[in-house]
């Protein structure tokens, strides 16, 4: 249980040469950094839940125990550069085989006056939210792919942009009744033609017309079930390996938080997973 708070920070020569990369000023004689120093003074900061300036004082800190000199960005360059820092996404090792996709979603909340401050003037908080989709590699539980919306964007329309970000084969799509539908059908097959849609259909839900004669993934399930039952199904097609979605998730609020720290400032949701938000 100790162990648990023990902090081991070492950076590889590898780092420190990155870190001190294109050394050179900006237009404004500011100093410029490295996008691998800026990466690293923001995860740190999103993981220990700092301020920019607490996150300067941390870095700085850092390097000083280890005796290296390397320049530690201010925390008005962390925030200006937050903005256009591009985030790596993970690779899937290409020997792994096809991706068997996990999709799900969660509420963000969005920061507003904290509770002294409605006591004090007596008014009711609105909540803003948005909503963050996530696709999961259920091999490795690892986030291949996230699109960040308004919280009135349904699950549904989002399974095209994450497929768009998974490279390679998908074995399967395996999403929570909210995803029976026809474009999420559609979309997956669109991309991935052999790879199989594992949602379960919802309550009262009928067969299409050529399910006697050219039966669709769906009939298929609605079959399975009418036919063994619903936990059988489950237990055939998968599906009870969507709880790794929910686990991403909660790893996902636990590590990050479920709050953004300030509202988006553009209009469409971004293409590029967002590890943390700035």
């Amino acid at each position: 249980m100790r162990q648990r708070g023990s902090l081991t920070v070492w950076f590889t020569e590898e780092a420190i040469a990155a870190w001190r990369a294109e050394p050179r000023t900006t237009r404004g004689g500011q100093p410029w950094y490295s996008p691998l120093a800026i990466l690293t003074a923001l995860t740190l900061r999103t993981v220990f839940r700092l301020a920019l300036r607490q996150t300067e004082g941390l870095i700085g800190s850092i390097l000083h125990l280890l005796g290296l000199e390397l320049a530690v960005p201010d925390h008005s360059t962390l925030s200006r550069r937050a903005e256009t820092l591009e985030v790596p996404r993970p690779r899937s090792n290409p020997g792994s085989g096809p991706v068997y996709l996990l999709v799900d979603s969660t509420g963000l909340k969005l920061g507003g006056p904290g509770e002294w401050l409605t006591e004090k003037h007596g008014t009711k908080i609105r909540r803003s939210w948005r909503k963050l989709h996530l696709g999961v590699d259920a091999a490795t539980g690892e986030i291949t792919a996230a699109e960040l919306t308004t919280n009135d964007v349904d699950d549904g329309s989002q399974v095209g942009p994450l497929l768009d970000q998974v490279e390679g084969a998908m074995a399967s799509l395996t999403g929570d009744g909210a995803y029976d539908r026809d474009d999420v059908y559609g979309a997956v097959t669109k991309r991935h033609p052999n790879a199989a849609v594992v949602v379960p259909p919802r309550q009262g839900a009928v067969p299409s017309t050529s399910a006697e004669t050219d039966p669709t993934q769906r009939d298929r399930h609605l079959q399975l079930i009418t036919e063994h039952g619903r936990m059988a199904w489950q237990k055939t097609s998968g599906y009870n390996a969507r709880a790794k979605a929910e686990a991403a998730v909660s790893r996902y609020k636990r590590v990050i938080g479920d709050a953004l720290r300030r509202a988006p400032t553009i209009v469409r949701p971004p293409r590029w997973p967002l590890p943390f938000v700035p």
